[in-house]
This record gives C-alpha cells, structure tokens and sequence, in this order.
C-alpha cells in the first residue's frame, strides 16, 4: 500500500476533529472559518477515503461511531504535536513567542496576575496567554503548553514542578470579629462557616486537625469560585478557610484578618506541569525559570 494513501490531507482531517470535538458540523465550521456545508463534504470525504463511517447522522445531529471516537482521539493528539512542534520552530526561530498557560481562576487573578508585570519586564517578547480551568482537563489534547494546577499527583506524562504549598488559615473580616469573638479554634462554633463546592471536606479536615469535634459546625454558603469565598468573608457573610497566598492582597489592605496562627497544611500543591516534549519550549522555559522563582520569595 501506497503510504501517502494513509495520511488524508490536512483539511480532512481539521474538519473532522473539530466536528468531533463540537459534536456539530456547524459548530465546526464556525471554528475553520468554513461553511457547513463545506465541512460535511470533507468528512465524507475522508470517510469514503477510509471505507469507514466515522459519524452516525440523525438529521442535523452528528454522533461518533465507535470507530469514529477511537479515530477522533488519535487524530486530536496528532494535530496537538504538529501544532506543538510547529509554534516550537516558530519560537526557536525568533527567539521570542506566545505561551498558551492553563491556570486556576482564583491563583491567576490573586497571585500570578499582580506578578506577570514583572516577568513582561525581563521578557518582553514572550506573551502569556491565560486560560481559566477548574478541576481536570487533558493537556495533551487541549492546545495548551502548561498548566499551573492544584493536586498531589503524579502527574502521568507530563514534567511538574511544585509551586507553593496549600497552607490553609481560618479568614474573617474585621467587622464581624467586632460582633462575634474568634480569638481561638473553639469559637468557630459560634460563626458560619463559609465554603468551596471544588473543596467541600475543608472545613471538616480543619476541625479534624484542631481536635475538635465537627458535629456542631455550622455550614453556609458553598461558592464555585475561591475568589467569590474571599468577597463574601469581606462582606462579614461569615468567616472561610483558604490558602494563605491568595489573601496577600486583602491582609495588606486589611479587609480580612487571620484571627489566630493555627495552620493547616491542605492535601494539595500548587504546581506547574507541561508534556515533556515542550520542556525545551522557548517561552515555556522563560515562564518556568520566572515563576519558580516567584514562588520561593
């Protein structure tokens, strides 16, 4: 067999990755700048060039065969490493470039952002474009260089360099400790306990940690994002459990207070990952060298 008549051309296979990511030949040609039509054409085509049906048609709906999605899944990792390989070039070529940084919501906004200006300073070339992601995504397939994530590992493919500890500390605002005491673990009893629904045993693992009893809690509002926890704790909502680093700003300013030094260390660290193949990666290794320094001052 003729091995060229194993690679379909590029357009055949983008207008079928992107219709199995999207589920949709519209949503897909939105994406390639395309008709519809001119992406349901290339996907016959590359099905008629297979001799498989990659895509079981119910009207306007699309579903992956079985074959389909194992198809799917190769050909989205392949375009992820000729895309990859291809802004490396680009990047080594000029020695300058753009790094796609998958990053937590709250972490970005309240630690990295207030300190990017400085890595602009000393490398003005490189662009860091920031994706906001919760909880697990697959970076191989996604487009993204690196990722700065919470977790304990292992981290299965991919290189990680811890970043910060999950230090977790009881927060308050000033206004309400006026109200209602808290000047040690025990008063807790007597506040509204404020939480995360991505970290719903915090508040459990902090009692457990303390010795005391959890039977009596009194449990408020879960918030999806860390950040809406911290504005709620400042409105005197009640009091919360966070990572230290992420309230640097509102204890400068003093809108929150952390009423008693008790420690909890969380389950989790901050770490920066990225596949192995991009360790070499310009811009990823200006990132890198900053951001770990960053985190050890």
């Amino acid at each position: 067999m003729n091995r060229r008549s194993l690679v379909p051309t590029m357009s055949l296979l983008e207008a079928f990755e992107a219709s199995a990511r999207h589920g949709s030949f519209t949503h897909a040609a939105s994406e390639l700048h395309l008709t519809q039509s001119a992406v349901s054409r290339q996907v016959q085509a590359l099905e008629k060039s297979l001799g498989m049906q990659l895509f079981n048609r119910y009207g306007r709906k699309i579903i992956l065969t079985e074959i389909g999605a194992g198809y799917a899944r190769e050909i989205a990792n392949a375009l992820a490493s000729i895309r990859s390989a291809t802004s490396q070039v680009i990047a080594f070529r000029t020695g300058v470039g753009s790094l796609q940084l998958a990053i937590l919501p709250t972490f970005g906004s309240k630690w990295l952002l207030p300190r990017l200006s400085n890595f602009y300073l000393h490398h003005p070339g490189v662009l860091v474009h920031i994706h906001s992601r919760i909880g697990h995504f697959n970076l191989l397939q996604s487009g993204i260089d690196a990722a700065i994530t919470a977790g304990d590992g292992p981290w299965h493919g991919l290189v990680s360099h811890p970043l910060l500890e999950d230090e977790r500390v009881v927060i308050a605002s000033p206004g309400l400790l006026k109200k209602i005491k808290l000047k040690r673990p025990d008063d807790l009893y007597q506040h509204v306990l404020l939480g995360v629904s991505t970290r719903p045993q915090a508040w459990m693992d902090w009692f457990n940690n303390q010795k005391l009893s959890p039977s009596q809690m009194q449990m408020g509002t879960l918030f999806e994002f860390t950040a809406h926890l911290i504005q709620a704790v400042v409105a005197g909502m009640g009091v919360g459990v966070v990572t230290r680093v992420l309230i640097e700003e509102e204890l400068k300013a003093g809108s929150l207070v952390i009423p008693f030094e008790q420690k909890v260390a969380g389950k989790h660290r901050y770490c920066l990952v990225y596949p192995h193949e991009k360790e070499n990666f310009p811009p990823l290794v200006a990132f890198r060298n900053w951001v770990l320094a960053q985190s050890k001052k």
